[in-house]
Order: C-alpha cells, then sequence, then structure tokens
C-alpha cells in the first residue's frame, strides 16, 4: 500500500457553527471549564509531587491521571476557544495529524493507566500484606512506561493509517478537533481496509485493559461482601469508589461515542460527548478524588490553613 499525496493542506473545524449565536457564551462555557481543570489537575499534581506523604504506586497514578486529563483539555479547548472569539476555525493538515496522535496516545494510554489502577486497588484490598511486593514502585513505573508507550506506538500507527487516506473534496471537519471517525468520513478514497484495520487494532488494545478492570473489580466486590461489619465494608470501598466512578464516566462517554450503531450515529451527539471526556470529566476528576479521599482533603485543609496564616501576617 502506498501512501496518496494529500491535496488537501488545510483543514476547517466546525465545532458549534450551528450556533452562531452562542459562540460567546460557548466561550465563557469552556474558558471556566479550561481554567477549573488546569487549576483543579495542577492542585493535585503538585500537591502529590511535593508531599512525600503521597509518593506511593496510588498516588503516583493519580498525578499521572491528572497529567492526562489536563493534556486532553488542552488538545481540545484552546483551539475551540479561538474558535468560537474570532472565528478564526482553519487547521493545517500537520496540526490535524498532530491533534489526532496526541488523542490516541491520550485514550489508550488512558485505558491502561486505568487498568493499573484497578489492579492497584485489587492488590491494596484483596492481598494487603503483599502489597509492598506486588505493587511496589517499580512495577509502578514499568506499568506507567508500558501504558504510556503503548499509547505512543498506537498514535504513530493511526496517524499513518490515516496519511493513506486523500482528502481532495471537502475539508471541513464537523467536529471540535481532529478524530478518527470525521476525518475518516471526509475521506474521497477507499477507506474499508483502514477502517477494518483501526477497528481490529482498537478491540484489541481495548480488550486487555477493560477485561483487566473488569476481573480486577470482581475481586474487590468479591472481597468486600466477605466482610462481616458495615462499616468495614463501607471503609474498604470507599477506598476505591472514586476509582470506579471515574472509570464509569470514561467508559461511559467513549463506549457512547465509538461503540453506538451506525443507524444510531449522530455529530450532534458525538460533540456534547467529545465536551464531556475532553473537558468536563477532566474538570470533575480532581473533585472526584479529593472528596473521596481523607489524606488529600487533609492535606488541600493544610495548604488553605498555611495561605491564610501568611496571609494574615
Amino acid at each position: 500500500m502506498e501512501a496518496i499525496n494529500v491535496t488537501v493542506t488545510e483543514f476547517v473545524l466546525l465545532g458549534f457553527y450551528e450556533l452562531p449565536s452562542l459562540q460567546l457564551v460557548f466561550f465563557f462555557l469552556f474558558l471556566v471549564i479550561y481554567v477549573a481543570t488546569l487549576v483543579g489537575n495542577l492542585l493535585t499534581t503538585g500537591l502529590f509531587c511535593f508531599d512525600y506523604h503521597f509518593h506511593s504506586p496510588m498516588y503516583i497514578l493519580l498525578c499521572n491521571m491528572s497529567v492526562l486529563d489536563m493534556s486532553f483539555t488542552t488538545m481540545v479547548l484552546p483551539k475551540l476557544l479561538n474558535i468560537c472569539l474570532t472565528g478564526n476555525n482553519v487547521i493545517s493538515y500537520s496540526g490535524c495529524m498532530a491533534q489526532l496522535f496526541f488523542f490516541v496516545v491520550l485514550i489508550v494510554s488512558e485505558y491502561f493507566i486505568l487498568a493499573t489502577m484497578a489492579y492497584d486497588r485489587y492488590v491494596a484490598i484483596c492481598h494487603p500484606l503483599r502489597y509492598s511486593s506486588f505493587m511496589s514502585l517499580k512495577v509502578c513505573f514499568w506499568m506507567l512506561f508500558t501504558s504510556w508507550n503503548i499509547g505512543v506506538l498506537e498514535g504513530i500507527l493511526y496517524v499513518i493509517l490515516i496519511s493513506f487516506c486523500t482528502f481532495c473534496g471537502s475539508n471541513e471537519v464537523d467536529h471540535l478537533f481532529c478524530d478518527l471517525k470525521p476525518l475518516i468520513k471526509l475521506s474521497c478514497s477507499d477507506t474499508r481496509a483502514i477502517e477494518r484495520t483501526i477497528l481490529g487494532l482498537g478491540t484489541i488494545i481495548g480488550f486487555v485493559p477493560s477485561v483487566l478492570t473488569l476481573v480486577s473489580y470482581i475481586y474487590i466486590i468479591s472481597t468486600i461482601l466477605k466482610i462481616h461489619s458495615k462499616e468495614g465494608r463501607h471503609k474498604t470501598f470507599s477506598t476505591c469508589s472514586s476509582h470506579l466512578t471515574v472509570i464509569l464516566l470514561f467508559y461511559g462517554t467513549v463506549l457512547g461515542m465509538y461503540m453506538r450503531p451506525k443507524s444510531s450515529y449522530s455529530m450532534d451527539q458525538d460533540k456534547v460527548l467529545a465536551v464531556l471526556y475532553a473537558g468536563v470529566i477532566p474538570m470533575l476528576n480532581p473533585i472526584i478524588y479529593s472528596l473521596k479521599n481523607e489524606e488529600v482533603k487533609k492535606a488541600l485543609c493544610k495548604i488553605n490553613h498555611i495561605y491564610f496564616k501568611i496571609r494574615l501576617c
């Protein structure tokens, strides 16, 4: 298979073009979401990095999740803010491929990091006495290294596959950013082989972390149900409830976007789901972690107390 020369040098991201009177409203809404996401995730990342109490596998994984959330939002919202404010919705071909690459890297890495977090909670709850050997810092770093590298390799592969498409007609991408589905839909070449390859790779890559996450929680729930006291069950479940909430939000939006039957396909729905997983969920994740984690709440209260003492002085 030989790559076909690209005849389109730039794309037009349509965004919410069908609602021209609401562009300023969208701008302020997305600005609030972006600032809140950056502040929340930078705060939790700084807390986990600089407080030695949080230098454990669970918080290292949460720190990586915060980096993922900030990256997701930064990949989509700044360009969307520019479109809403100035109407400049043109993106170069290379810029579009860069968006596609980082989108694939981040979404694949998140799948595997969520699975790693599920394994971490499984070991902590089901094998607490062997936690330090089963989930040491070395094991944690290797799992993170593998997660990010699988994401990078798949991102490179998907960009190569899309480069075999030719774009000789319309260059209008009816989406918020350069995603796989709208780009394939826009291509004027035969994309059936590429679609089958992407579907096969996506199924294989998604199967492993999904099964690991599912099996981990089957064992976790089984262990929790064996605890006799209601207080003990509640306390044990609370240690993984925030992670379970994030998993449900992530899987719900991503599966809703990419696993819907073609008969129910709607670009408007895809745009709403894209706002959810690229903006709203990254904004909510730090809140979910802090509200569900007593150690994080205590550390944040301590920082707040120190801040007010400094101001009073």
